[in-house]
């Protein structure tokens, strides 16, 4: 593995964590969902992740803050699966508090880290 800046930022690391929890959250969800949901939602985290990554290689400030801008709109995505899957049913609001507060804080995280590159 490549030993890069990235990794030692604490957004990614928690990003990385977070992408954990989605995939262990839908491996619950319905088989049918193989393909909506439950893809959807993994995409998005890897997203956040991936896009953290590739936006702290990239030279120019302005390259950079608009990746971080992307991780910032998967967030956004996966705040509104989310809600779409407790109205199916695939969770509890309990899941959904959780799931919200590591929305945020990663959402300020990447805000913080946008404003300072």
């Amino acid at each position: 593995m490549l030993d890069l800046a990235h990794k030692k930022l604490d957004v990614w690391k928690k990003s990385m964590k977070f992408v954990q929890d989605i995939y262990l959250f839908t491996e619950s969800f319905p088989k049918t969902e193989i393909f909506g949901i439950t893809n959807q939602l993994r995409r998005a985290s890897v997203s956040v992740v991936s896009n953290i990554a590739e936006g702290s290689s990239r030279s120019s400030v302005r390259e950079r803050k608009r990746f971080y801008e992307i991780s910032r709109s998967s967030l956004v995505e996966i705040d509104t699966q989310l809600e779409i899957s407790c109205k199916l049913g695939y969770c509890k609001n309990s899941t959904l508090e959780e799931f919200s507060k590591t929305l945020n804080h990663l959402f300020a995280m990447l805000t913080n880290l946008s404003q300072r590159t």
